[in-house]
């Protein structure tokens, strides 16, 4: 038989998959069989492993979030503390602003009723107030309240000494001034405006009843700085019309007057 009638012959290709399986079988029956279930073991154990290292994740990420939550809790808690708080301050702010106001009525009622009231109680003043004035005299058996008839010609001239000696008192007091002390915001036309000499153009104004006080610059933006200074005005010489179309003559260095504060003093 020749070599390709043996090769037609041969039908070990065919069968070539049960080949294969017999030769698997035979390697693993020469290892044995404890090479698998050791392999079986280790892949076992690998996976308890890996389900141990879940749960302690998942016990920790437990823990963590109770934490959390009693951490938000304690914020909560604070914010409420804070909010009363709060709240009881505007209260008090409230009360202080209310009280501010009434004294500030008061102040401004003391401030107008000396020059319109000043002239009026010094002609009528009562006789029994000028008594109570001059009372290191003894003149307790005076009648200043008697009718014409009873009062004599010195009783008069007693009386009305005594109303001059009061009205020339009166008069030598001298009379509350209402004052205001006002902040002013000067502002440049631009960044390479003199300052210095804006200050000495506004501190050029001068009135009967007006002083300046303290100055200084103040940034604005872009380079540029306002002039913002103070002054105390009587309010029946000086007004704050007066003092802005005075400031706003500099036209060269002054942009605009604004009033920044106006208090009564």
């Amino acid at each position: 038989m020749s070599g390709l009638e043996c090769l037609a012959a041969e039908n070990i290709w065919f069968d070539k998959n049960r080949y294969d399986e017999a030769e698997r079988r035979f390697y693993e029956g020469v290892n044995g069989p404890c090479t698998q279930s050791h392999q079986q073991e280790r892949e076992a154990s690998a996976i308890l492993q890996d389900i141990a290292n879940s749960r302690q994740y998942i016990q920790q990420c437990l823990n963590g979030s109770s934490s959390h939550a009693g951490g938000d809790q304690e914020l909560i808690s604070r914010m409420r503390s804070l909010e009363l708080e709060n709240q009881s301050l505007h209260q008090v702010v409230e009360e202080m602003r209310a009280a501010l106001q009434k004294l500030e009525s008061r102040v401004a009622v003391l401030e107008r009723s000396p020059s319109t009231g000043a002239v009026p109680c010094a002609k009528a003043a009562p006789v029994q107030q000028v008594k109570v004035e001059n009372g290191g005299d003894d003149d307790d058996d005076l009648d200043l309240f008697g009718s014409d008839e009873e009062e004599d010609a010195e009783a008069a001239r007693i009386r009305q000494e005594r109303l001059d000696a009061y009205a020339a008192k009166k008069a030598k007091k001298p009379a509350l001034i209402a004052k205001s002390s006002i902040l002013l915001d000067v502002k440049p036309w631009d960044d390479e405006t003199d300052m210095a000499k804006l200050e000495e153009c506004v501190r050029s104004v001068q009135a009967d009843g007006l002083l300046w006080g303290a100055s200084k610059l103040v940034p604005v933006g872009y380079g540029i700085k306002k002039l913002q200074i103070n002054c105390v005005v009587e309010d029946d010489k000086v007004g704050t019309d007066m003092l802005e179309e005075e400031i706003i003559k500099f036209e060269d260095y002054v942009q605009s007057v604004d009033v920044a504060a106006f208090n009564k003093i």
